[in-house]
């Protein structure tokens, strides 16, 4: 979700890579909740930092312990700066609550990005959430 509102915002004036620590599977329940806001994900796959193939990389947002500590190893010999946003996993609710609990999770999410990324690169428009 970061990757895609930040790059919605920025266009192409920023270099934006999302990557995971795990591969996982695409994610329907981001899917509907990024198209209210108008930002089609449909098509993206799930990459890890494996995956990346440049790592030339000014800043690194990480949204979980486990991806700090992988990002923090990764860059250990780099001039990157490393920033950890701590993010509710709503991958949490699946199975525990309605699908309308777990959309509201998901949008929570969303909405936490969307406020953070805004003011972190001093960004203005798209939806007000």
């Amino acid at each position: 979700m970061a990757g895609a509102i930040l790059h919605h915002l920025a266009g192409h004036t920023i270099y934006v890579q999302s990557a995971g620590v795990h591969r996982g599977d695409h994610d329907a329940f981001v899917d509907v909740v990024m198209d209210e806001i108008g930002i089609d994900i449909s098509h993206h796959s799930p990459h890890t930092l494996a995956d990346l193939g440049d790592t030339s990389f000014d800043l690194i947002v990480s949204l979980s312990p486990e991806a700090h500590h992988q990002a923090l190893e990764l860059t250990r010999t780099m001039a990157v700066e490393v920033v950890y946003w701590a993010t509710f996993d709503p991958t949490v609710r699946i199975g525990q609550a309605s699908r309308n609990q777990i959309l509201d999770a998901y949008r929570s999410v969303r909405d936490d990005l969307f406020i953070r990324i805004k003011d972190r690169f001093e960004l203005h428009g798209g939806p007000i959430v």
